[in-house]
């Protein structure tokens, strides 16, 4: 599957729409950011039930200060609308395949509890 490049007008509806997705924000100008691609599109062609998607964050600045991104490249893996994993830093390919293999695994039902758990004590 292609990588897909997102921007405020498909992210919304692309983490609707998939039940795991993993968006690298990055940047041209950054040289982890172009070291780390090849391996994240390499990755990307193993996995055809992930959504792998790029987040350019001098063109989206709106959705790189939506999730605070001070520092690229940044992972983040969402699954079920929820973002499970997020981290700044290029990960070799056998890290970044063994996170895959994590997030996978974990159960969804567990961690939506677990945050409704959290939003009930923030907010009571």
């Amino acid at each position: 599957m292609a990588v897909l490049e997102l921007d405020t007008n498909n992210f919304e509806q692309t983490i609707k729409d998939n039940d795991f997705v993993v968006v690298d924000f990055w940047a041209p100008w950054c040289g982890p950011c172009r070291s780390f691609a090849p391996t994240f599109e390499k990755v990307s062609e193993d996995h055809d039930d992930i959504v792998f998607a790029k987040i350019n964050t001098e063109a989206q600045q709106e959705l790189a200060a939506h999730f605070q991104i001070r520092s690229i490249p940044t992972l983040m893996i969402f699954r079920e609308q929820v973002i499970i994993f997020s981290q700044p830093g290029a990960l070799p390919e056998r890290s970044f395949r063994e996170l895959l293999t994590k997030a996978a695994a974990l159960d969804m039902e567990e961690v939506k509890r677990q945050v409704a758990e959290q939003q009930t004590a923030q907010n009571g």
